[in-house]
């Protein structure tokens, strides 16, 4: 690990110089490139340069207690000795963390599907209140967010949304979000008092660029036709809707947000490279389905992950079993903490799998 560490620091100052070369400043997708390297070999190597200086305390402290000291002076040496182990023992755990490989999606937009599930209407507004929360969330992350495509139902739920949550490192804190998000309350239409159980699926795609995804045009049958609305002056006269279909997956996307035809097909085009990403993604992970199994969720859309119970105010995550007794904050965005619990479980298990190995 440590030989490790030195050659990424030699890299790290490498890079340092390199950014401050005019000719690399002057290219963007070259000095681009090596910011995001240098980004993300900055924690690592702050974390290494403290450990050596934890080490260099704990020598420092054995040679001055090879020498004759006085009793005073000996019992400070002992606990400036038992703190730098203690230090580096700490640290060492810390960049065995900061060197599990990352996933190299993290740093990416997302786009996020929701669909409702079991349960009618009802799952249909859950879907809402699951938009809306991801929203307050995206917000206060200040990460940007923008609807593609989207469904909604008379009463006010949505039976399908994708919309794009821009920002970076969007990825890495959304990716445990995938599966089934399964709600148990009393629906208003209920006058019994019944409490329902309903399911949405969540998928959460690493928006892919275009070099990453190249789709050749003879694979796509687009066909258009006119957006359904709710009447009156916005009822759409031209077919500005887009279906389009790529036929070697069977993949389909609808648009029909925007009322031009040229837009519609930009995001339908967005989802589209993001579900085919996916897709190419979970062949390349079925390859490697022991280094899968290591991680806290599959991603898979019907895994139920997570439990949201109203009346006890409660939400439930059922893969790392925490339960946080906040529903109302959780629903308003506040995912901090589960989201954190997630991230460390899924470390913890890589740590493992990876020792283990």
């Amino acid at each position: 690990m440590i030989e490790k560490l030195a050659a990424a620091e030699q890299r790290y100052e490498q890079i340092n110089e390199r950014l401050m070369d005019p000719g690399v400043v002057s290219d963007q997708e070259q000095y681009r490139l090596l910011m995001r390297e240098f980004k993300n070999l900055t924690p690592i190597i702050e974390k290494y340069r403290e450990y050596k200086a934890a080490e260099t305390a704990e020598a420092e402290a054995k040679e001055l207690l090879s020498t004759p000291l006085d009793p005073d002076f000996k019992a400070l040496a002992e606990e400036e000795l038992q703190t730098a182990r203690a230090d580096c023992e700490r640290i060492r755990e810390e960049l065995k963390i900061l060197l599990i490989p990352k996933d190299p999606d993290d740093d990416k937009s997302v786009i996020v599907e929701i669909r409702g599930g079991a349960g009618g209407d009802e799952a249909a507004l859950f879907a809402a209140n699951l938009y809306r929360m991801y929203s307050m969330y995206a917000e206060a992350k200040r990460f940007k967010t923008e609807v593609l495509s989207l469904n909604e139902t008379e009463l006010g739920g949505i039976k399908e949304i994708s919309f794009l949550i821009e920002g970076d490192g969007a990825y890495s804190r959304l990716k445990f979000e995938s599966g089934v998000h399964r709600v148990q309350r009393v629906p208003d239409t209920e006058s019994q008092g019944r409490i329902h159980t309903s399911t949405v699926t969540v998928a959460v795609l690493p928006e892919a660029e275009e070099v990453e995804v190249e789709i050749n045009t003879a694979d796509l049958q687009v066909d258009t036709f006119r957006a359904g609305g709710a009447g009156g002056q916005h009822v759409n006269k031209t077919e500005s809707a887009i279906r389009i279909t790529h036929l070697p997956t069977g993949i389909v996307v609808e648009c029909q947000d925007e009322r031009s035809q040229h837009k519609n097909r930009d995001k339908a085009m967005k989802i589209l490279r993001s579900r085919i990403y996916e897709v190419m993604q979970a062949e390349k992970d079925a390859a490697r389905a022991d280094e899968r199994r290591s991680q806290v969720g599959t991603g898979d859309r019907s895994e139920r992950i997570r439990t949201y119970n109203y009346p006890q105010g409660r939400v439930s995550d059922h893969r790392i079993g925490l339960t946080l007794y906040k529903l109302e904050a959780f629903l308003n965005g506040d995912l901090d903490e589960m989201i954190d619990a997630l991230i460390t479980a899924d470390q913890t298990e890589k740590l493992k799998a990876g020792e283990a190995g």
